[in-house]
């Protein structure tokens, strides 16, 4: 069986170095093309078989464009889109094999299988609260894990994320409503990534926590995203269908 060729963005950068890197330690993949700034997209597709992509939300719509002119895979790990970008990156899984997902590690998203038993176990009567903590260069607030955690216990509970999620509290904000979800984003140093669920109730507390120490766990899931990318048909998948956890 011949190697996937995998097209590396932002390669310059700390995340596509460590995807290089993970490229490079997985058996059934290599390196087919590397971009960065000034790069030619369209010379670099023509090289490869999926394109793992962890740069900004502002170049996605370019880079789905291309992929799906080129009929490329996308694995997307890049987080922050708003609204309209998520649409365009749905819209494009009509005719491409795309994973998006806001984590790739496998610590990660059995996190937020963990998280989904624990709410369905524990009920209505705990009070929820998620922190995340990510270095002082992170620009996007909360974390995309964050989100898809925040995303799980309102699916749970059948809540709406935009009206019961509290960002932060300041001031006289009275007491919590039995519905609201706090979510608080901290920065600070080089963290790469800390996660936390907090289930709290009169008599008990539940914590579900998840620490990453190095950007390469990241990586080589997205490697193995690729991988599995390859041989999928057309559709949006995230890293619970990679892993088999649905």
């Amino acid at each position: 069986m011949s190697k996937i060729k995998i097209l590396v963005t932002g390669s310059k950068g700390r995340m596509g170095q460590a995807v290089i890197r993970a490229v490079e330690a997985n058996p059934d993949a290599e390196v087919g093309a590397v971009i960065d700034v000034g790069d030619s997209l369209p010379d670099a597709l023509g090289k490869c078989d999926v394109v793992i992509d962890f740069t900004t939300h502002h170049f996605s719509k370019e880079l789905l464009a291309a992929c799906v002119a080129h009929q490329k895979r996308l694995v997307m790990g890049t987080t922050g889109h708003n609204a309209d970008e998520l649409a365009h990156l749905r819209a494009g899984s009509v005719t491409l094999p795309l994973v998006l997902a806001p984590n790739f590690s496998v610590g990660v998203n059995t996190l937020f299988w963990l998280t989904r038993k624990a709410t369905e176990i524990l009920g209505p009567d705990f009070d929820l609260e998620v922190v995340e903590m990510h270095h002082r260069m992170k620009t996007d607030s909360p974390s995309g894990t964050a989100r898809r955690l925040v995303e799980i216990l309102t699916e749970v509970r059948d809540l709406n994320y935009d009206t019961d999620t509290r960002h932060g509290r300041f001031g006289d904000v009275g007491a919590r409503t039995k519905t609201e979800i706090g979510v608080h984003a901290l920065r600070g140093g080089d963290v790469v990534g800390d996660h936390t669920v907090v289930y709290s109730n009169i008599g008990e507390r539940v914590e579900l926590t998840h620490k990453a120490s190095s950007r390469d766990t990241f990586a080589t899931g997205s490697v193995r995203a690729a991988v599995w990318l390859a041989s999928q048909n057309a559709g949006i998948y995230d890293m619970q269908d990679v892993l088999g956890l649905k």
